[in-house]
């Protein structure tokens, strides 16, 4: 890889700007709109700024050991001149790097080590603690993975096709790409490449869709003909996966706080060919009051730190603190004791989260049967992202007659 080209290198320094100091703009939104406004960039054009601008946000903490400052918005060009020299990117000598000391940047990448497990896994000091504590010594080995850059991967929409139609449609417009094993509609593509200008995404084909968030719509034991309420439905990504399930048979409502989630899921169920979705907007506790007793499943995918999902939304690790964790626990405690109320008696519902805190996870469901006799564990599952997908916590429980 090479940085050649100066209007890169602006368009790089000016999205990582945005990134780091302008509130609420994260990074998948900021490349995706600095890709359109420069649409004559080849595709090795986009391919060299979306991986330095995400390297970049990833290694922050330790490209700011290696420049001996934190990063501010005036040394953003030295941020990235940090990076192409510590990844030894092949560089042009532009003008913004006129001024810059390398020397001591060079002194410091001889010495080879750095001085805390924070800087060297490239986090803040207080999430390496807090990893430390839940994980023990296996945090390292998770933090490792979570540095990786995530593969792509799609679910085959089954209500259309298949996973091995959707490999044969994909080569034929020069996507490569592959089945996994044990996921029975993932799709991963050897490299990352562009996929929504398909005609088999515009088709309804397949929707991107990690594969580890594939194994909680198997994990519900959704039927046709059941009345299944996804109560946190966000976008609608397991959703669709639970309409594609349940053969458009039954009825799925969605349920979420934002409105402009829902009207994104619906334009997503319309692609995708899924009928039996009605989506409910949460705006007072009446839509979930008429909802009691009335779900055989329940999916409840629960707002998080996001820890798991940090191969993809590097971001995410600047923008919480150890406060939003604490916060962000009691907002779970009170979702799982507010929506449990509308599973059915025997019926069965999921609490997951993207997180790989226990505190987040296991706990959490601990306490919850711990204050509420009438709901039993039935299984759980966690996924680490040192098995090579997104790091997620699932429980199965049941509501007993």
């Amino acid at each position: 890889m090479e940085l050649i080209h100066r209007n890169l290198l602006i368009g790089i320094h000016d999205a990582l700007q945005e990134t780091f100091f302008q509130e609420k703009k994260y990074a998948d939104k900021v490349i995706e709109r600095l890709l359109k406004a420069h649409r004559k960039w080849g595709s090795e054009d986009r391919k060299v700024v979306s991986e330095i601008f995400y390297n970049i946000i990833r290694w922050k903490k330790r490209l700011e050991y290696y420049m001996g400052e934190g990063v501010k918005p005036n040394n953003v060009y030295k941020l990235i001149l940090a990076y192409l020299l510590w990844s030894k990117t092949h560089y042009k000598k532009f003008e913004e790097f006129d001024g810059i000391k390398i020397a001591d940047i060079l002194t410091k990448l001889k010495k080879g080590t750095v001085p805390t497990k924070a800087i060297e896994y490239s986090i803040p000091e207080w999430l390496a603690e807090t990893l430390e504590k839940e994980l023990g010594n296996t945090w390292e080995k998770e933090m490792q993975a979570l540095n990786e850059q995530a593969p792509t991967i799609l679910r085959a929409n089954t209500l259309k096709t298949t996973a091995k139609h959707l490999i044969d449609e994909l080569h034929e417009e020069n996507v490569d790409c592959f089945p996994i094993r044990n996921y029975p509609d993932a799709v991963q593509l050897e490299e990352k490449k562009n996929v929504f200008l398909t005609s088999a995404f515009k088709e309804g084909l397949f929707e991107v869709q990690d594969a580890s968030s594939q194994k909680i719509g198997e994990f519900l034991d959704v039927r046709e003909g059941m009345r299944v309420v996804d109560a946190c439905a966000g976008a609608g990504g397991k959703t669709l996966h639970l309409a594609a399930l349940m053969k458009n048979k039954g009825q799925i409502i969605a349920l979420d706080i934002f409105e402009w989630k829902l009207a994104e899921l619906k334009r997503r169920a319309k692609r995708a060919g899924a009928h039996n979705i009605e989506t409910r907007f949460i705006e007072d506790n009446k839509v979930i009051k008429r909802l009691h007793e009335k779900a055989d499943r329940l999916l409840i995918d629960a707002p998080c730190s996001g820890l798991g999902v940090l191969k993809r939304n590097p971001d995410s690790k600047w923008k919480i603190d150890q406060d939003f964790i604490d916060r962000i626990k009691k907002e779970q405690q009170q979702i799982l004791q507010d929506y449990s109320r509308i599973l059915k008696k025997g019926g069965k519902m999921i609490y997951a989260t993207c997180s790989i805190l226990p505190s987040e996870n296991s706990e959490q469901v601990k306490i919850f049967l711990e204050n509420n006799a009438e709901f039993s564990l039935i299984k759980d599952q966690k996924i680490m992202p040192s098995e090579g997908f997104d790091g997620f916590y699932m429980a199965l429980i049941e509501r007993k007659n």
